[in-house]
């Protein structure tokens, strides 16, 4: 009873089961657990990718900080290649603008909530200093100009407010529409589509209106000076540097460019994409020209940059940038269409000769950067890690400390695949500063994509950067007749898109499951391989109580006798096999989904194909796809299962070892009383509705083949109970032979089966929807949860299976997780041995022992042999997760064997890279004691268990979620110990220690969550994760107290001390006649003294929680109080540096002063009164 106590003790809060009668005495209180709850703290760290629905940009040419606003309101901030910002408007409002308050370190976003906020970005972790509500106008267009604190925002309504940025508060000087239009005029000029100062005078203000009217405002006599009037509608306007000309862009692709004092006429219409008639009449109508940019160079004809204005003839033609210089016209076309584009100069001042040296252009899914001063605009290379999307993630995995040598060598060979043409200047967002991080250890991120490619990332010290890109689909033949068509029924497009990634990062294996039923085993070479015929090996997993012929038949022993399964299947033909001889009616058998390339692949340096395996047609069926996966380099094999079964590869050998349907791998152990499946007629499909059930849920079947399926499913039953059942249809016990209990009665068993033809509809059609959706290709489309529905209804994938649903528990078993260890797989084992651990959606872990042959060239000659162990685990829910620690409570991880170059020019390194069997953290003496010295760790999507062995006691166990289930759950290494953290489908982060399994952290981080973050949720080690938070963007997250403590120094700074560039010369003689913008005093015209105070109701003051004023209404604690000190500390320091400055400059002056005064005391001491 004591160690009852100490164990209680111990783990407070998880049910401990009863010991067994096997004493292990206090090995497992020797173990002492340095994880405590104060180690935890959930938040944050970076975003990568690309911003998801972008739709505002805006630059700032001192810093060269750019920045991108979103749709649902999020911000990304760049700057020089490493250094990016994630920050997010509370509301989720879309950004309609953004406006740089140039070198100041702070920017203004305007949002479809018509509100308009100012950022601190002078901070690493940008904020909110003030917020500024309209209740009464709609916001749409802002302008702020360069150096000036007086915003100005034009409405809907086609008036323009001022607002004052600093105090961010309304100017009551406000320009009525009425008031800027001719009085003559009956009708409304629409909303402010354009505002903006002259450049050589700011007492003019220029303002466009959507239905073509310009007008220019005299701020100080309140009266429009000049009005312009075309008739097509308005959608930019641009400068000349000199303020004498503009430009406006219209609604029928034609440009109009206007002189300042001559607004009767324009003195130049443009249409560049318009077919000019011979007759002189006008061009004819194009598509809208959205934007136009009118920059001017000191040697050479001013550029015209514009987006759209393409004839309404070029069907299908992509959108276009057009770039006017002189009398050339460069059209250069874009993949996505374009949101926004801005023209880089290198004066950040209106009035001087702008001289644009590039084009930054946003588009939906991509950002591109064109350099204007090369011949024929070649695109800058970009940096920054935007190609998460390329083609969409299908799953993804995180790796945090891998060896030092990986990235070294996948950035080798992935630098050679790099694009060529690139602009050879740097990248013009240079803004920025490194954070000074404290990570020193690799961390490498993998991503799968719908297009069968596989993408590796350098996402170290908070940064990420592609490495290696793999292309899956080279191996297959992509000839898609109308011959080939059929063999790729059970998936309509994609057909190669990654669902499952297997890598030992040691011996660099790479193993990738596809969604049709494919599997590929890749070696790592830093060499070229010779060119050779893809290695092809046909699985037949297809489980059948039917006693039906099949060619295969001889494959599937009896589980008993699986020593000689290493030679029961031999490697299968290299050429496709044809449709079976017996399928006259057009039955495929023995097909596989896909084609393998007959021809030579060329295997370039990175990732060579050692071996192709396909599971194949069975007598009509499809394969099901595959739920798990796992690669052993140590043992050199290969395993995957899916809802019919499990198959063991030797990818060394080349040959099938296993190959065994479910109820087959429990043998005469079976816990489940199954029932069998129905008889069928020979032309009927095998596998029962339960089949068809799990080939609907495929990643991307489309709505019309799933509701085919669906109903050819159900009419197959029908007609099956419509015949006669022959005793040769009978159901036979996989193990024994014998017939399974089927009543022979056709009478009785009729209506049963009619019955679970019945229950099976009715859940098929409350799944449908939710399968139709969840395994589309089209992953990166949310599918939130709705808060009124159950969790469990709305069938999440677990772990990366994406066949295997929490609904269909019911109605199927599938394989779900694998695991490889050198451990006791029989309570009677004296010592560890290689063994196979498999987990099921039925919550059963079977054992299976590896007997491998000696190392060398024995390996490659003698069978390696799987035995069935007869150890049986059970827990609550699927098997996710299994794991091993050691006597002392490290993890104990699977042998692997360290990679050597497998392309070596002599034999002697060929032998030299032969596997041996060498676990990599275990000590010599492990394996040789009897006691209890190594814990089993079982994580389902119910519970946790740890398992003593080789006495199997159940010490601990922890029931992790009552009403949700587990989506993802890993053992980590943090802090030199190790835990299990978990994702709940409910949005819960939770950790708990090992062995003992108490609750470390469980927080409510994604209270709606959605199938793209179920798929991609992954833990790692010291304390980092990610998940896929948009279909272009990774979030990571920590869960560690260190890492969210020393966030502040890892994360890089936005804003830098640069001095402003001084402004232009203006010559004596312009600023003798030119007047111009020194001589508009704002503040006199704007502020309250002489503008007066704005209506209250017009618009609401927020504070922000950026300053002290936000965070006095913040909660009372140790937190606030600290932020509270920061944020104070922030703003003294930087008030203290302007007092610096300001008591510098006083001082300075009073010198000068002083200096002038005694020369003026000199000069005039002598003199008499009358002298002056």
């Amino acid at each position: 009873m004591k160690k009852f106590n100490i164990r209680k003790v111990l783990d407070g809060l998880s049910s401990v089961s009863s010991s067994s009668s096997s004493q292990p005495g206090n090995r497992d209180n020797d173990i002492q657990e340095t994880l405590q709850s104060e180690h935890f703290q959930l938040c944050k760290t970076v975003r990568h990718g690309f911003p998801y629905q972008p739709s505002a940009m805006a630059f700032d040419p001192v810093q060269k900080i750019l920045a991108i606003g979103t749709q649902n309101g999020s911000l990304r901030l760049f700057g020089r290649p490493g250094v990016e910002c994630y920050c997010q408007h509370d509301n989720g409002a879309a950004v309609i603008q953004l406006q740089f308050l140039i070198n100041e370190g702070a920017l203004v976003s305007a949002l479809a909530d018509d509100s308009i906020h100012l950022w601190n970005l002078r901070q690493k972790r940008p904020a909110i200093l003030h917020s500024l509500k309209f209740n009464r106008e709609r916001i749409t267009f802002c302008h702020l100009p360069f150096q000036s604190k007086w915003f100005y925002v034009g409405t809907e309504r086609g008036n323009i407010h001022i607002v004052n940025v600093e105090s961010f508060t309304l100017s009551g000087y406000v320009i009525m529409w009425n008031k800027a239009i001719e009085l003559s005029s009956k009708a409304h000029p629409g909303p402010v589509v354009h505002i903006s100062d002259n450049p050589i005078d700011e007492g003019k203000l220029l303002i466009g209106f959507e239905s073509g009217t310009v007008v220019l405002w005299d701020l100080k006599s309140k009266k429009a000076d000049y009005r312009y009037t075309y008739d097509e509608a308005i959608h930019s306007v641009a400068w000349h540097h000199e303020g004498k000309q503009f430009i406006c862009s219209h609604s029928d692709g034609s440009l109009t460019i206007w002189n300042v004092r001559s607004p009767a006429k324009s003195a130049q219409i443009i249409t560049p994409h318009g077919k000019q008639p011979k007759d002189g009449k006008k061009p004819e109508p194009c598509k809208p020209i959205l934007k136009v940019e009118y920059k001017t160079t000191r040697a050479g004809d001013p550029f015209m940059v514009l987006s759209g204005g393409l004839s309404y003839d070029t069907v299908g033609r992509r959108p276009c940038l057009t770039v006017m210089h002189g009398k050339s016209t460069a059209v250069l076309e874009m993949d996505y269409p374009i949101v926004d584009f801005l023209t880089l100069c290198e004066t950040p001042y209106p009035n001087d000769v702008q001289e644009p040296y590039a084009v930054v252009v946003l588009l939906e899914k991509d950002l591109v950067v064109i350099d204007l001063a090369q011949n024929g605009y070649p695109i800058f290379e970009n940096p920054y890690p935007l190609s998460i999307h390329e083609s969409p993630v299908t799953c993804c995995e995180y790796f945090a400390d891998c060896p030092v040598d990986l990235i070294p060598a996948l950035y080798s060979v992935g630098s050679r695949q790099k694009r060529q043409g690139y602009s050879k200047k740097e990248w013009p967002i240079s803004g920025g500063n490194w954070g000074l991080g404290s990570q020193s250890y690799p961390e490498i991120i993998i991503t799968g994509h719908a297009d069968g490619s596989v993408k590796f990332w350098d996402a170290s010290a908070m940064m990420l950067q592609v490495l290696y890109k793999l292309k899956t689909a080279k191996v297959f033949d992509k000839s898609r007749n109308k011959d080939d068509k059929p063999n790729t029924d059970i998936v309509d497009e994609d057909p190669f898109a990654i669902q499952i990634l297997s890598w030992c990062p040691e011996s660099r294996m790479l193993c990738v499951a596809g969604v049709s039923a494919h599997v590929i085993i890749y070696k790592f070479s830093k060499q070229e391989g010779a060119t050779e015929v893809v290695q092809l090996l046909e699985v037949r997993l297809q489980y059948e109580l039917n006693d039906v012929e099949s060619p295969e038949g001889d494959q599937v022993p009896s589980l008993p006798t699986p020593g000689a399964t290493s030679s029961s299947q031999p490697p299968a033909p290299q050429s496709q096999p044809s449709t079976s001889s017996s399928s006259s009616d057009g039955i495929r058998d023995n097909v596989p989904c896909l084609k393998v390339r007959s021809t030579p692949l060329k295997q370039s340096a990175g990732y060579q194909v050692e071996l192709v395996i396909q599971l194949v047609w069975v007598s009509g069926e499809p394969p099901q796809q595959i739920t798990s996966l796992g690669v052993n380099s140590s043992c050199g094999l290969v395993v995957f299962g899916n809802s019919n079964g499990l198959a063991i590869v030797d990818y060394l050998q080349k040959t099938v070892l296993l190959n065994r349907g479910i109820i087959e791998l429990y043998g005469s152990n079976d816990p489940y009383q199954r029932q069998p499946r129905s008889p069928r007629k020979t032309r009927q499909p095998s596998g029962g509705m339960v089949t068809v059930a799990s080939c609907m849920c495929g990643l991307s079947n489309l709505y019309s083949e799933s509701v085919k399926k669906l109903r050819t499913s159900y009419l197959s039953l029908c007609d099956i109970n419509e015949g006669s059942t022959t005793s040769e249809d009978r159901c036979k016990s996989p193990t024994s032979g014998s017939t399974s209990p089927c009543n022979s009665d056709d009478d009785q068993k009729v209506p049963n089966f009619l019955e679970r033809v019945k229950t099976k509809s009715r859940m098929f059609s409350k799944t449908i929807v939710y399968d139709l959706a969840k395994m589309s290709r089209k992953l990166s489309l949310p599918t939130e949860l709705k808060p009124d529905l159950d969790i469990r209804d709305n069938s999440f994938s677990r772990s990366r299976s994406s066949s295997v649903t929490s609904i269909d528990k019911e109605s199927q078993e599938a394989i779900t997780s694998f695991q490889f260890c050198e451990t006791f797989t029989r309570k009677t084992d004296s010592a560890a041995a290689p063994s196979l651990w498999v987990g099921t959606t039925l919550g059963t872990v079977l054992v299976f022992v590896l007997n491998l042959p000696p190392a060398g060239e024995q390996r490659l000659l003698q069978p390696v042999i799987v035995l069935p162990s007869g150890t049986l685990i059970r827990l609550k829910g699927a098997i996710l997760r299994m794991s091993f620690l050691d006597s002392t409570g490290a993890l104990y991880p699977p042998a692997c064997e360290p990679w050597r170059e497998p392309n070596a020019p002599n034999d002697k390194d060929e032998k030299d890279r032969l596997r041996k069997r060498r676990p990599v953290s275990v000590s010599p003496s492990a394996s040789q004691e009897i006691s209890e010295n190594q814990y089993a760790v079982i994580c389902s999507e119910k519970q946790a268990k740890v398992i003593a062995l080789p006495s199997q006691n159940c010490i601990y166990k922890h029931n992790i979620t009552e009403t949700s289930f587990v989506l993802r759950a890993d053992m980590v290494q943090m802090n030199n110990s190790i835990c299990l953290a978990c994702f709940c489908a409910n949005g819960h982060i939770m950790t708990l220690s090992l062995p003992s399994l108490r609750p470390l952290l469980d927080v409510n981080y994604l209270p709606l969550t959605d199938m793209r973050i179920a798929r991609t949720f992954c833990f790692t080690n010291n304390g980092q994760a990610l998940y896929l938070v948009s279909p272009t963007e990774m979030q990571r997250i920590t869960y560690s107290q260190d890492m969210c403590e020393n966030l502040q120094e890892m994360l890089g700074e936005l804003f830098t001390p640069v001095e402003t560039p001084e402004a232009p010369n203006r010559g004596f003689f312009k600023g003798l006649f030119g007047g111009g913008a020194q001589s508009l005093d704002r503040e006199e015209l704007f502020g309250e003294s002489v503008a007066g105070k704005a209506s209250r109701s017009l618009a609401q003051h927020i504070p922000g929680p950026g300053g002290i004023e936000g965070m006095k209404g913040a909660a009372s604690g140790v937190v606030g109080d600290l932020a509270r000190a920061r944020i104070a500390l922030d703003e003294r320091g930087q008030k203290l540096g302007e007092l610096d400055e300001r008591t510098a400059a006083m001082m300075a002056s009073a010198e000068s002063f002083s200096k002038h005064a005694h020369d003026m005391m000199l000069k005039c001491k002598d003199k008499k009164w009358y002298q002056f």
